[in-house]
């Protein structure tokens, strides 16, 4: 029986890979986290402005939502108390 291998001619069989991709060293990266798992110093933005994480999180209404304290990162001093649902993913930088 002929040898199958030295009927075929050469293929490349290396994978091609992915270019790399350039991270901002200067902005941490975002995460998607569930708002029960913020801690103090996380950034949030909205359409306003950026918000810092000051207070613990907690839940009310049988642990559906989370409140969270958070300063204005523009105009410290400026506090908001931020509602969430619990199950929903919220984006922020960790800090």
């Amino acid at each position: 029986m002929p040898d199958i291998r030295t009927q075929c001619p050469q293929t490349d069989t290396s994978v091609a890979k992915a270019p790399e991709k350039k991270l901002d060293p200067s902005k941490p990266p975002s995460v998607q986290v569930p708002p029960m798992n913020l801690r103090l110093g996380d950034v949030l933005a909205d359409e306003i402005t950026e918000w810092r994480v000051i207070g613990h999180p907690y839940t009310t209404a049988g642990g559906k939502v989370v409140n969270i304290r958070v300063e204005s990162v523009k105009q410290p001093g400026v506090t908001q108390m931020r509602a969430y649902d619990a199950h929903e993913r919220v984006a922020a930088q960790r800090g």
